[in-house]
């Protein structure tokens, strides 16, 4: 069996696992409904305490050290609700996958106790983030298509960081290193699968925008609001979507990367020849 062909399989069988427990997919709402929260928690602040100069006669504001030590804060904050809510993601699947019937009570329940250990990938993250976004700002087109493979590459190789975190207890740095030793042999799954989410995801969102560019045509306020409002819940919903897909196929890949069991939903999927690894569990 191909990559292709794995790569396939292993989609199917995502969703399949995602079917048994829709309730995960609000997860990722909640994570985005907390990252709005901390924006204007911090937002606020930073612009508040940047400085005004007057630039031929206009007034410009200037971030302060404030401010960018409130940016940073903010950052890191945005990282680790992301990082939590995508953890409990992973709990609440490993719990399917254990033969358990996870909730979203067990599934927070499970990030939680991992809170401490995730904190230093989150800083880890943030930082990352930062450099490659303060890189891209600074350099031509040239150089942001080599910032944007950078980032891609970090992705790959960072893929099962959290996964390795949570069910081997390692650091962010043996972390790191786990991730990239699966994935030398799991690449072409990896990239196979998370641009085929990325695509679907892209197609559900089409009718979306036809709706609000349809309701935006007919220039009746009423209908425009009816449809833009219908066109975000459907973009939210997609969006949720695709990020339970991909936080179950983390797992998923990494429970077979080191040989773990698996439920009925994957017994067909044949990745023997592609997790040919030494040592999976040190």
């Amino acid at each position: 069996m191909g990559r292709w062909e794995r790569s396939k399989q292993l989609t199917k069988a995502s969703w399949a696992l995602l079917r048994h427990d829709k309730e995960l997919m609000l997860l990722p709402l909640i994570s985005g409904i907390a990252s709005l929260a901390i924006g204007a928690t911090f937002l606020v602040p930073a612009f508040l305490t940047a400085k005004g100069t007057d630039v031929a006669g206009e007034t410009t504001l200037e971030p302060s050290v404030v401010s960018y030590v409130l940016l940073f804060a903010m950052y890191l904050a945005l990282a680790y609700v992301a990082i939590f809510f995508k953890v409990a993601v992973l709990c609440g699947a490993d719990q399917r996958m254990r033969g358990e019937n996870p909730s979203l009570g067990s599934a927070l329940s499970g990030a939680s106790a991992h809170a401490g250990k995730l904190l230093p990938w989150a800083v880890v993250s943030a930082t990352v983030s930062v450099i490659l976004r303060a890189i891209e700002e600074r350099v031509g087109l040239l150089g942001q298509i080599v910032v944007g493979i950078i980032g891609v590459a970090w992705a790959v190789v960072t893929f099962l960081v959290l996964p390795v975190l949570v069910f081997e207890g390692v650091g962010v740095g043996e972390a790191i290193k786990r991730s990239a030793t699966m994935l030398k042999q799991t690449w072409g799954e990896n990239l196979l699968v998370n641009m085929g989410i990325g695509l679907i995801a892209f197609l559900l969102i089409l009718p979306a925008v036809v709706v609000a560019g349809g309701a935006a045509v007919t220039g009746s306020l009423p209908v425009i609001a009816v449809g833009v409002a219908l066109a975000v819940a459907w973009v939210i919903a997609v969006t949720c979507w695709s990020t339970a897909m991909t936080a179950i196929f983390q797992l998923t890949l990494y429970r077979y990367a080191t040989q773990a069991a698996l439920p009925a939903e994957f017994a067909t999927v044949d990745l023997s020849q592609a997790f040919r690894h030494k040592g999976a569990r040190r």
